[in-house]
């Protein structure tokens, strides 16, 4: 009798739910202001800053004068798919990847 007494005691203090409904989007509107705020602030900027590079990796021609990622200044020889020649010296011609090239100095105004 005992048990039983004690276990509708806990049962009567039991209280209702309240429904969880508005409860659940007041707590997921945060973490969806930091996402827009983390991909208007990082990841938009980075993904126009890597189409400005591509466009400009793409419009390379020979005769542009260019600077590597690794800081060799260089005149651009020959231009293929997924790299470049460029010479760095009188007699000295590299292989480098395209996507290595940093920034054109200036654009050759004879090439097309």
């Amino acid at each position: 009798m005992m048990i039983l007494g004690s276990l509708m005691t806990l049962v009567g203090q039991a209280q209702p739910a309240s429904p969880g409904g508005g409860s659940f989007i007041t707590a997921i509107i945060p973490f969806v202001l930091v996402f827009v705020i983390f991909y208007l602030l990082i990841i938009l900027p980075s993904r126009k800053k890597q189409k400005k590079h591509q466009q400009m990796v793409d419009e390379l021609k020979p005769g542009d004068k260019i600077i590597t990622t690794g800081g060799i200044h260089g005149t651009v020889m020959g231009v293929q798919q997924d790299k470049i020649e460029v010479k760095i010296s009188a007699n000295v011609k590299i292989d480098i990847s395209k996507n290595a090239v940093a920034v054109i100095q200036n654009k050759n105004p004879n090439s097309k």
